[in-house]
């Protein structure tokens, strides 16, 4: 396994079953709200306006936004995950939708062998992913040939350069850093749209306190 698998795996390690459980409360209840300062609404409120009924979903955690902001309608939805453990509990929260679920490095070609889709969506992914952003752009890189021309990527990430972070926020990064659980230290607002607009049209990113929630278009 190279260094970078390594660091990949030791980054998706970390939600474990027990984790996954009280995953919601703590990143999207407590540490969304007071450490990073952007309310889970926020991102739900991006998801909500660009997810199309043929949605690729990237670093699927427990699901929480597909369970909550996708239409109940039928409509094609796939999951994308190294980890098997949030595949099975993203899976089963959309289990309605009977989702397509490929497990994946998205630092390796993706080989999905199916059809395009016409959004993707790659939330608190981008932040965990080893290296800096310009090595972690090989994820756009292995997903754009799986979007359809038009369609949208989007997603969210915490940036650990050029953001305010309180006492708190500050020592758990380091802590996640260390950890390898993120890889953030050198994640900025103008490296992150640099890279995007590099792979991308219509590039727009807001800043919520620590989090970086962007879009864009796939030519």
């Amino acid at each position: 396994m190279t260094t970078e698998n390594q660091a990949v795996a030791a980054g998706q390690a970390v939600y474990t079953k027990k984790v996954l459980s009280i995953y919601d409360l703590w990143v999207l209840g407590f540490s969304n709200h007071y450490l990073w300062k952007c309310p889970t609404a926020r991102i739900a409120n991006t998801f909500s306006v660009y997810a199309s009924d043929n949605h690729l979903d990237v670093g699927v955690g427990t699901g929480y936004y597909l369970k909550h902001h996708l239409p109940a309608r039928k409509q094609r939805l796939a999951l994308v995950d190294l980890n098997e453990n949030s595949l099975k509990t993203a899976a089963a929260a959309v289990a309605h939708f009977a989702p397509e679920t490929y497990q994946r490095n998205v630092l390796e070609p993706l080989n999905l062998e199916c059809a395009k889709f016409d959004s993707v969506s790659i939330n608190y992914l981008l932040h965990c992913l080893p290296g800096n952003m310009e090595s972690k752009a090989t994820l756009f890189t292995h997903l754009t040939p799986w979007v359809n021309s038009g369609g949208v990527i989007f997603g969210s990430t915490i940036l650990g350069q050029g953001v305010e972070k309180n006492v708190f926020a500050s020592k758990l990064m380091a802590l996640y850093n260390r950890k390898g659980i993120f890889s953030n230290q050198h994640d900025d607002y103008a490296t992150l749209e640099k890279t995007l607009q590099q792979h991308f049209s219509n590039v727009q990113i807001e800043m919520h306190g620590c989090v970086a929630i962007f879009s864009a278009t796939v030519n």
